[in-house]
């Protein structure tokens, strides 16, 4: 599986945040399940969404917002068809539901139909636009390979969010790929000045110092990575290249287990510029 597809940071769902609770309710509590954004399980909006739709008190607008919300819960829990579904019903009773289009992008992008995914976020973006969409649509042009055009989008989503850590994470990672090294470089500084120790932007910080050819740089990144995550294989197999530069064997060990958890991982090295040579 491509790095893109596995490193980034999720796509950012349209107003959503669930968190623990239980207990079965009546229908006023299933509404209000369906409507939180916060202190409920996806199961339970899933139930409450499912409840005011069964009801069909609301119509139109108010309607589709019950499908865009129990959409978002078959999207957490992995079921991203049902979601599609929920997300094309809020979208043909209001055709100018922005968050619908933003999440189905999101569904879409997650069973790597990026495509697809693009046509609903150039939608959303087109409603309304906003960081979160220009993000998520960056993501989707990473999944593509179309490195240029996921560092437009994250320029844009960073223009309109300042603070935006995932999107400097990600134009850090889309820069150094392409070769653009010291904007890279800075990129990831400013996202580990926004999202301390994220182990993400360290195994990309490490990629760029490699890059660079600043090896002992590169593997206090990979180092720090694998503190926080132990079986990243990207962090190891860059660690190994970059010990195997300053002449230490050890790098040697970094590469058997990182072609242990990844049996591919010195091809995706080669595609992005790095061979193993020894």
């Amino acid at each position: 599986m491509a790095r893109t597809a596995v490193k980034r940071l999720c796509s950012i769902l349209a107003g959503v945040s669930l968190a623990g609770a239980s207990a079965l309710a009546q229908t006023p509590q299933e509404r209000g399940w369906c409507e939180s954004e916060d202190a409920v399980t996806v199961d339970q909006r899933i139930d409450g969404c499912s409840a005011v739709i069964r009801t069909a008190r609301d119509k139109g607008d108010k309607l589709a917002e019950a499908f865009n919300n129990r959409g978002v819960g078959y999207r957490l829990k992995g079921d991203y068809d049902r979601a599609i579904a929920d997300y094309n019903q809020a979208i043909k009773l209001n055709a100018k539901f922005a968050s619908a289009y933003n999440n189905r992008g999101v569904a879409y992008d997650k069973k790597g139909e990026y495509d697809r995914a693009i046509l609903d976020y150039d939608q959303a973006i087109k409603l309304r636009p906003s960081a979160e969409g220009y993000f998520n649509r960056g993501n989707a042009q990473l999944g593509k390979a179309h490195y240029d055009r996921a560092i437009d989008d994250y320029n844009q989503a960073i223009k309109l969010k300042a603070d935006f850590a995932a999107a400097f994470d990600n134009r850090c990672w889309a820069r150094a790929v392409v070769g653009i090294l010291k904007q890279a470089l800075a990129d990831c500084n400013e996202a580990l000045r926004l999202m301390p120790n994220n182990a993400a932007t360290l195994d990309s910080r490490g990629f760029v110092f490699l890059k660079m050819t600043h090896f002992d740089a590169a593997v206090s990144d990979y180092d720090a990575a694998l503190r926080i995550n132990p079986k990243l294989a990207f962090a190891l197999y860059g660690r190994g290249l970059a010990r195997l530069k300053n002449e230490d064997p050890s790098g040697e060990a970094d590469i058997a287990a990182a072609k242990a958890l990844q049996a591919d991982i010195a091809e995706e090295y080669a595609r992005y510029g790095m061979q193993e040579t020894r």
